[in-house]
Formats: structure tokens, sequence, C-alpha cells
């Protein structure tokens, strides 16, 4: 079969196209431009996964192993459905999941189009999940690498085209198979940070980009940091440089370790309480992505709220746009704007949407919240 496969320059990618070629398919490469890091090499922070040097070596890997390859710039897509969406919500005092929105609107339905002009049967990525013969998404069996969370959106069309053969393969198997092939990136390390985030430090590009887009950057001034009871405990330098759940990025007057609650754009003010406070129980999803849900209903299942978090007990009801989690334990440091993602039997994904609401402390009952 004729198939598009999708490469980062990263030494997955490069081991699934060759794996492609070792089961007798016939193999193109494609690599996209998200974003333009030529001016962050420059400056020393390079080593994404959009920058020249990966794209160039995703063109070496291509002339290695006997396969055409070609770039496909997105760079205006990318910076519409992904960058600008996480300056516009790290302003409004969420917490943003730039991969998943990225796999929904960039990875897949570009790629899927221009495999289709050229008259391909399918697309492959180098995603550590599994497709169960385009019916079902789920989890890869390497836990460690596992990334069916960020994929619950790609679509189920987009499911019946993509195959991920590194789904059954756990992250050291891969490497040395790479290596065994000669890959030139077989060794490379795993990219830490958002292609778009050189250096992890997302608080500049969102002050950036903010003023770009002309958002006011009144709510990315430095603030007060309360408690739950409203009481000024510390200060911190813009609502976009802390996230819920984290013990960091603000300073306080008192010894104990504090956690973010919650971050309230319109006073600039970052609530902050220890760690029991963190919890929720109950939260609300919209956007609601049904991979293998009906129109409505309900479910008992697993629900995953970050991508390194544990899966935790639940009953899903949903209808066709939103869903309500009710957790069977509290769980720790749900953020609005992050992904929640269900797991049935199997590990298959049953789908997922964005948290819109979350039940705690400091937000109380889900019928309190406007």
């Amino acid at each position: 079969m004729r198939v598009v496969c999708a490469m980062s320059g990263g030494v997955d990618s490069s081991a699934t196209a060759s794996l492609l070629l070792d089961a007798g398919h016939d193999v193109i490469g494609m690599t996209m431009r998200l974003y333009d890091a030529s001016e962050d090499e420059r400056k020393g922070r390079g080593g994404t996964c959009c920058s020249p040097a990966e794209v160039d070596l995703a063109r070496r890997v291509c002339a290695q192993i006997g396969i055409p390859h070609y770039v496909v710039d997105e760079r205006e897509r990318f910076r519409r459905e992904v960058i600008d969406p996480f300056a516009r919500d790290y302003a409004a005092g969420l917490t943003p999941n730039p991969c998943t929105r990225c796999n929904q609107h960039i990875k897949f339905e570009p790629l899927l189009q221009r495999a289709a002009a050229i008259g391909a049967d399918a697309m492959a990525t180098g995603h550590y999940a599994r497709n169960l013969y385009g019916q079902a998404l789920l989890r890869g069996v390497d836990p460690r690498k596992d990334q069916s969370y960020f994929l619950f959106s790609m679509g189920r069309d987009a499911l019946q085209q993509v195959w991920f053969p590194l789904g059954t393969w756990n992250k050291d198997d891969v490497r040395k198979y790479a290596e065994g092939k000669g890959l030139p990136n077989w060794g490379a390390p795993d990219s830490q940070e958002l292609c778009f985030v050189p250096g992890g430090n997302h608080g500049d590009v969102v002050q950036r980009r903010a003023k770009e887009m002309g958002i006011s950057t009144d709510a990315l001034q430095p603030g007060e940091v309360v408690d739950a009871d409203g009481n000024v405990v510390g200060d911190h330098d813009g609502i976009h440089r802390v996230t819920v759940g984290q013990r960091r990025g603000f300073r306080t007057r008192t010894p104990e370790r504090r956690y973010v609650l919650k971050v309230i754009p319109q006073s600039r003010r970052v609530v902050v309480g220890d760690v029991a406070d963190t919890q929720t129980s109950r939260l609300e999803v919209g956007e609601l992505q049904r991979l293998d849900l009906g129109p409505s209903g309900e479910v008992r299942c697993t629900v995953q709220v970050r991508h390194k978090s544990k899966p935790a007990a639940a009953t899903v009801r949903w209808d066709a746009k939103t869903a309500r989690v009710e957790f069977d334990a509290p769980i720790r440091s749900a953020s609005p704007g992050q992904a929640a993602v269900f797991y049935g039997e199997d590990d298959r994904v049953l789908g997922g949407g964005w948290i819109s609401k979350v039940e705690d402390r400091v937000n109380g009952p889900l019928e309190s919240q406007a």
C-alpha cells in the first residue's frame, strides 16, 4: 500500500517509516513546518521538533532509507489554531493543552488531505497508541510513552485512515531497531517542551503573542496571591506564569507549601491553598469528542486529566456536546482548559473533551459556578 509517514525528525517517526518499508509498503515522508524556530536556534534555544535542524534530519533519514520527502508549510494554520488559543486561554486564567489541539486541528486533517491527493491508502505516525482496525483507539503498550491522551480528539474519520505502527512497541526496542538500521537519530533525546515555547518559558510567549494579537495585557500584570478566604499572602508576576496545581511561579509570606487553586483574571488574583484544597470531586467537560460513545448515556470508566496523571475511576454522564464526571474519590488539580479523557475496558479511549468547570473548595458546587 502507499502510506504517507508524518516525520518530525525524531527517532519514533523515523523508525515508523523504516518499519513500513520493511513491511513492503510504498512510503512517502512528509514533515510539517509548524513554527519558525530559526530565530530561537540563533539565540541558543533550538532543539524543538519544528526547527530547521529537525526538518533537515527528517530529510536525511528519508534519503538514507530511500523514500521521497516533502515539507508542508502549516505555520499560519498552526498559529491560528494552536498558538493564538494558547495565548488567549492563559490570559483568561485557563490551563491550555496545545498538543491535543494540534492533533485535533493540525496533525491529521492537512496531511490526510495531501495523502489522498497523491493516492495514498493511509497515513502513519510515530505516536505510541494503538488503532484497532480503524474502529477504536487504545493506549500504547508502553505505559511510559503512551500518547493516547493527546489523540482522543483526532476524530472517527481520521481513525479509519491513520496507522500507529509503534503502538505495540516500547521505546527501548524502538531505539535498538533504529540503531540497527543505522538511523542518524537513534540516540537523540526525546523532546520535553512545546515546539513554540523554547526553554519552557511559556509566560514570555503568552505575553508577546497577546500583545501581537491586540489582547489586553492588563490581566498579565503582577498581582496579589490570596488564600481561599481572600487574605493577601503574597504576590505573582502575572497569571499567565502560573497554572492550577503548581507550587511555583509566585511568592508567599507564609512558610507552608502552597499550591495554585484558582486564577482570577478580572482581579489578577491567584488563589492558593494547601494540598488538600486541590482536591476535585466533580467536573464538567465541553467540546465533547465521542470516539466510542453514543449520542448520550452513562458509563463507568476511568478519567485522566493530565498526560502523566493516574487514571481515576468515575461515572461519566454525557449528551451530544458535554459531559459531567463524578469521581469515586477526589483527584488533584483538575483545571479548566485541560483535557479530560475517558478510558473503558482494554485501554480503549471512549472520548473526552476540555474541562469547563470543576468543583472544589474555592469554586464550590458546580451548580453555583457562573
